[in-house]
C-alpha cells in the first residue's frame, strides 16, 4: 500500500532532465553494433570454454565413469536426470481451481491483486527505463550532467535481483525434483540477455512509445517463421489481426510529423535493434517451452535462466572493464542508483505476478490485463515525456489494440470448442 504513492510521487521527477540526442555520438566505440559485437565476444569467452567442457565430459562418458566430490555438481549441470513429462497436463503445478460462487469476492480480490500488481510493476519499469536511458543525470544551470550509455549493466541489476528473488521463493517452498541439464538454461539465457539489451539500447533512436507498438506486433513474424519453417496452419482470424496490427503499426509509424525531434524519429537502427529484440525474444520463448518438457515450476526456470544471466553479463562487464565504471556512475549520482534499483525491483516482481496470475486465472486473463498495461504505458510516457501522438497516429494504435483483444477473444473461443472436439481429432496449432 505504501509503493504505490511512493512510486506516483516520483513519476514527475522521472522526466527531469536534459534529453539525450541519440545521434550525437561520443565516439565511435558508443555505436551500438560496436558494443553489441563487444558484449559478444564476452559471452563467447565464456560459452566457448563451457562447450567443449560438456563435448569433453559426454566423450568420456562421466555420467558411467565419474566419481569424487565434484560427480553431482557435474552430472546435474551436463547430465541432468533426464526425467521428461510425458503429457503436457503432467505439469509439477497443480490445476488451476475454477471460482466458484460462494468465493466470488476471493477471486475478484485476487484478480483485482494481481491487475495491480502486474499494472504497478510493469508501467513503473516502462517510465523507469525511459528515464534511465533517454535523460541525464547530474544536469545544473552551468553542466549539461552526463547519460547513462552501458545497457549491459542494467540488464545485469535486473538478473540478479530476479535470480535472488527466485532462489529464496524456490528455497522456501515445495519445488518438483529437478530433472534438466543445467547447461540447457544457458542458450535461453544468453538469447533473453540479448533481447534486453535491444530493448533498452533501441530506446536510443526510437521514441517509447513506438517501441510498445513494436513489442505489440511481434505475432507477425512469429507467424511468418511458422509458416515458412514449421509449415503451420492458421484460422482466417489469425491472418486478419495479424494485418490488422500491420495496418496499425504503419499508420502510427508514418504520422511522424517533419517537426518532431530527432530522439523520437525512428531511426533504421532503432528498427535493427527491435527487430534483434523480436529474433532474441522469440527464441526464448520457444527454447523454454521445450525446456518445459522437463518437470519444473516457472520459478525453477526463473532462477536458471537467471543464473546463467548473471554469469554472462558479470563476465561481460568484468572483461570490459565496464562494471567499475557503471558503479562509480551509480555513485556520482544516487537518483540513478534509486532508478536503477527500482527498475530491478519491478522487473523481478512483475516475473512473480506473471506466473501467479496465470496460475490463478490462465493465460487469457493475463494476455488482457498485459495488454490493456501497453497501452497505459503509451499513454503514461505521453504524459511524463512530451511525446506528441497525430491524429492517424492514434487511430493506428487503437487499431493495434482492437486487433489483440480480438486475439484474445478469438483464441478463447477456440479453446473452448477444441475441448469439445471427438477424440482424435486436433485444432490447428495457433501462435
Amino acid at each position: 500500500r505504501f509503493c504505490l504513492p511512493l512510486v506516483l510521487a516520483s513519476l514527475p521527477t522521472m522526466a527531469t532532465g536534459e534529453e539525450i540526442a541519440p545521434a550525437l555520438q561520443d565516439s565511435w566505440g558508443d555505436f551500438w553494433l560496436f558494443r553489441f559485437f563487444v558484449n559478444a565476444a564476452g559471452y563467447a569467452s565464456i560459452v566457448v570454454p563451457g562447450f567443449l567442457l560438456i563435448q569433453y565430459f559426454k566423450r568420456r562418458n562421466y555420467l558411467e565413469t565419474g566419481r569424487g566430490i565434484c560427480f553431482p555438481v557435474i552430472k546435474s549441470c551436463v547430465f541432468g536426470s533426464e526425467v521428461k513429462s510425458v503429457h503436457q497436463d503432467d505439469g509439477p503445478l497443480p490445476p488451476r481451481a475454477e471460482p466458484t460462487e460462494s468465493s466470488t469476492a476471493r477471486q475478484f480480490f485476487k484478480l483485482l491483486f494481481c491487475a495491480a500488481g502486474l499494472q504497478v510493476s510493469y508501467l513503473t519499469w516502462g517510465v523507469l527505463q525511459e528515464r534511465v536511458m533517454t535523460r541525464t543525470y547530474g544536469a545544473t544551470e552551468t553542466d549539461p550532467g552526463e547519460n547513462f550509455k552501458d545497457s549491459q549493466f542494467l540488464v545485469f541489476m535486473n538478473r540478479i535481483l530476479a535470480f535472488t528473488v527466485a532462489g529464496l521463493y524456490c528455497a522456501l517452498t515445495k519445488q518438483p525434483r529437478h530433472g534438466a541439464p543445467m547447461y540447457k538454461y544457458s542458450f535461453a539465457s544468453l538469447s533473453n540477455i540479448l533481447s534486453s539489451w535491444c530493448q533498452y539500447e533501441a530506446l536510443k533512436y526510437i521514441s517509447f512509445p513506438t517501441q510498445v507498438l513494436a513489442k505489440a506486433s511481434k505475432v507477425i513474424p512469429v507467424m511468418m517463421m511458422g509458416k515458412l519453417v514449421s509449415r503451420k496452419s492458421y484460422e482466417y482470424w489469425e491472418y486478419l489481426t495479424a494485418a490488422l496490427i500491420s495496418v496499425g503499426v504503419s499508420m502510427f509509424l508514418l504520422s511522424s510529423g517533419p517537426n518532431r525531434t530527432v530522439s523520437t524519429v525512428t531511426t533504421f537502427s532503432g528498427i535493427v535493434l527491435l527487430a534483434g529484440y523480436i529474433i532474441f525474444d522469440s527464441f526464448t520463448s520457444n527454447w523454454q517451452d521445450a525446456l518445459f518438457t522437463y518437470k519444473m515450476s516457472p520459478v525453477q526456470m526463473m532462477f536458471g535462466v537467471n543464473v546463467f544471466s548473471c554469469l554472462f553479463t558479470v563476465g561481460s562487464l568484468l572483461e570490459q572493464g565496464a562494471l567499475l565504471e557503471s558503479l562509480r556512475f551509480m555513485a556520482r549520482h544516487s537518483e540513478f542508483t534509486a532508478h536503477a534499483v527500482l527498475l530491478s525491483v519491478c522487473s523481478a516482481f512483475g516475473q512473480l505476478f506473471i506466473f501467479y496470475t496465470i496460475n490463478q486465472f490462465g493465460a487469457a486473463v493475463f494476455t488482457i490485463i498485459m495488454t490493456l498495461r501497453q497501452a497505459f504505458a503509451i499513454l503514461l510516457s505521453c504524459l511524463i515525456y512530451g511525446h506528441t501522438v497525430t491524429v492517424v497516429g492514434g487511430l493506428g494504435i487503437a487499431v493495434v489494440f482492437m486487433a489483440l483483444f480480438l486475439r484474445v477473444y478469438a483464441r478463447s473461443r477456440m479453446k473452448k470448442r477444441s475441448k469439445k472436439l471427438p477424440p482424435g481429432e486436433t485444432p490447428v496449432q495457433k501462435v
